[in-house]
C-alpha cells in the first residue's frame, strides 16, 4: 500500500517570489498567486500543511481587467451598523487603494479557514515598483499568459 509523503516541518522551504502586476489580468494573476501561496506548485504539497512560498506583488496600480469591469465591478464592505454598506467601483478603488484589489481577489481563492488566514499573511502587495523585502532575495515569478488570446 502506498503512503502519502509528508515533508517534515523543518524541511519545508519557504522561498520568496516577486510578481510585476503591470498589464496582468486580475483573475489570472490572483489564481497563480494563490497557487504559489498554497504551495500547489511544489511536489511536496500537502493540503493540511503550509508548504507555500511568500509572494510580493509590485505595481498593483497597473493591474488590468477585461470588458466593462472597470466601471461595473463593485467592491462592498459593511461597518456592521445599520445602513453601513459602502460600495465602490473598481476604478475608484484602484485610485484610492490599489493594493486592496489584488488582496481581495487572492483572499477569495484561498481556503476559508485558519490555514487560509495564515497563508494570506504571506502575500505582500505594493502599489508602486518599490518593496522593502530586498533582504529576502525574492526570485521573479513568471505568470503565464495565453499566446494569441485576450490576455
Amino acid at each position: 500500500m502506498n503512503k502519502t509523503y509528508l515533508p517534515p516541518q523543518d524541511q519545508i522551504e519557504h522561498n520568496w517570489h516577486v510578481v510585476d502586476a503591470t498589464d496582468q489580468r486580475l483573475g489570472r494573476l490572483a489564481s497563480e498567486i494563490a497557487m504559489v501561496l498554497r504551495g500547489k506548485n511544489k511536489p511536496t504539497f500537502s493540503p493540511h500543511l503550509d508548504t507555500g512560498d511568500f509572494v510580493i506583488v509590485v505595481n498593483a496600480e497597473k493591474v488590468n481587467v477585461t470588458g466593462r469591469k472597470r466601471t461595473q465591478k463593485v467592491y462592498r464592505r459593511h461597518s456592521g451598523r445599520p445602513g453601513g454598506m459602502k460600495t465602490e467601483t473598481f476604478d475608484k478603488l484602484q485610485q484610492r487603494l490599489p493594493e486592496r484589489i489584488i488582496e481581495h481577489a487572492v483572499k477569495g481563492m484561498l481556503p476559508k479557514n485558519s490555514m487560509g488566514r495564515q497563508l494570506f499573511t504571506k502575500l505582500k502587495v505594493y502599489a508602486g515598483p518599490e518593496h522593502p523585502h530586498q533582504a529576502q532575495k525574492p526570485q521573479p515569478l513568471q505568470i503565464q499568459t495565453i499566446p494569441g488570446g485576450s490576455n
